[in-house]
């Protein structure tokens, strides 16, 4: 025995279903064809981007700065560049150095109590920032 309506929905389930399968085959298929180069700063610009709101770079600072979090978005901008850097070529490495190290001294002036030179976030990496 049947439900009125219970084929209808099972269609529509399937449908919606066989949609979203062909939308993740379409997203494998297109980040397949995205070079190296632009996932890794693609993924850069990411993280410098949320470090900056969290070191209160952004619109509201009062409500947005959040030190602790941007020591952790410093440090892994931070690793995924120096580790990047010699895949990505001198040319993409050098401007994502500079906002770096834009970061590492924007967290410092931020900081009520500054990190020892050579111990703020991402100088593990990068050596010391003044």
């Amino acid at each position: 025995m049947t439900i009125p309506g219970q084929d209808e929905q099972e269609h529509e389930r399937q449908e919606r279903w066989e949609q979203q399968e062909e939308a993740a085959a379409s997203a494998t298929r297109d980040i397949a064809d995205v070079p190296a180069v632009e996932v890794i700063t693609t993924t850069a610009v990411h993280l410098m981007s949320a470090a900056a709101v969290k070191v209160g770079l952004a619109h509201d600072p009062d409500a947005e700065q959040d030190l602790d979090e941007a020591r952790k978005l410093i440090n892994a901008l931070a690793g995924l560049i120096t580790a990047g850097a010699p895949e990505i070529s001198d040319m993409h490495a050098r401007s994502l150095r500079d906002g770096l190290r834009s970061l590492q001294l924007a967290f410092r002036e931020a900081s009520v109590i500054p990190d020892p030179i050579g111990k703020g976030p991402g100088e593990k990496w990068t050596g010391p920032v003044t």
